[in-house]
């Protein structure tokens, strides 16, 4: 699945799902909506969708531009049809659903990342945006981490050598500098983990580092202790040389960011107002809102 892009259910993108209705703007079937979004149930679905129509109001938003009431006929085995309930939700509605959906969705984890790098106007502001890139990136680092464990367990590292088999992999990103090494470079307290004050661009490095050791480790084979060390090492070496081809920035050289859990608190505590374009703000009446206005005294 590419990074950038929602998931894809039957073929079908988010983008695809788009429609439009009677005024010409665009909207999403929260039914089709419903499957992308990772949820099963449509009662859990709706409570995403009722949490996401307070946070329109209390972004200074009307939900009745974002949210409409819809009906949505079905087949039934008998081959006769059944009337369910739908919404119709403007691009800023889908957003806020995946903003207030249930993060341990990987679906929902994607669609936010997705609606957070978009440029529009009605992002929360791009230092939010950065922020909730990084929080996903470390996410999913963290979660790397644990497989590459499993991998290098099954390639042979015993416990007691995980922190060596780990190092190995620092040293060969960061030019011979292990965890501890790159802490006192970076001035990063010994208590605190190393990625937890890693920018996006470190984290991405690393996670890339990682895939690409399991990968290895699983293609060769590799069944041996020492071996498992030294290929992690040298995927990192190979990282760092890619890095230094395109002119990056070398990891030890990137400044420690502030802490994570930073990032964390002003995405969970943020309520701005969301200022929509033109387009955005009229929702499912698409212009009919923007001539409105500018036909008043």
């Amino acid at each position: 699945m590419a990074k950038r892009e929602l998931p894809i259910i039957g073929g079908k993108s988010f983008e695809d799902l788009k429609q439009a209705n009677n005024h010409g703007a665009e909207y999403w079937s929260a039914r089709d909506l419903q499957p992308l979004l990772g949820y099963g149930q449509w009662r859990r679905f709706e409570d995403a969708i009722e949490r996401a129509k307070t946070s329109c109001e209390q972004s200074g938003n009307d939900p009745a531009y974002h949210f409409a009431g819809a009906g949505k006929m079905v087949e039934l085995g008998s081959g006769s049809q059944r009337k369910i309930e739908d919404y119709q939700l403007s691009r800023f509605a889908c957003y806020l659903i995946a903003q207030n959906g249930d993060p341990r969705k990987p679906e929902i984890a994607q669609a936010q990342k997705y609606f957070a790098i978009q440029t529009r106007r009605q992002e929360l502001s791009e230092q939010l945006a950065l922020d909730m890139e990084r929080l996903e990136l470390r996410r999913q680092t963290s979660e790397e981490f644990k497989a590459l464990s499993g991998a290098a367990q099954r390639a042979g590292v015993q416990n007691r050598m995980f922190g060596i088999f780990h190092d190995a992999g620092y040293k060969g990103l960061y030019g011979g500098l292990g965890n501890e090494q790159i802490k006192v470079r970076k001035d990063v307290p010994a208590k605190e983990q190393l990625m937890d004050r890693m920018n996006a661009s470190e984290l991405a490095a690393n996670q890339f580092r990682m895939t690409q050791t399991r990968d290895k480790l699983a293609r060769e084979g590799i069944r041996d202790q020492q071996q498992a060390i030294r290929a992690h090492e040298q995927v990192g070496k190979e990282v760092r040389a890619a890095i230094e081809r395109i002119g990056g920035e070398l990891p030890e050289n990137i400044p420690a960011a502030e802490h994570i859990k930073e990032a964390e608190r002003r995405i969970k505590t943020a309520t701005p107002k969301l200022e929509l374009d033109d387009q955005n703000a009229g929702g499912l009446l698409g212009d009919t809102v923007k001539n409105k206005k500018g036909t008043q005294p």
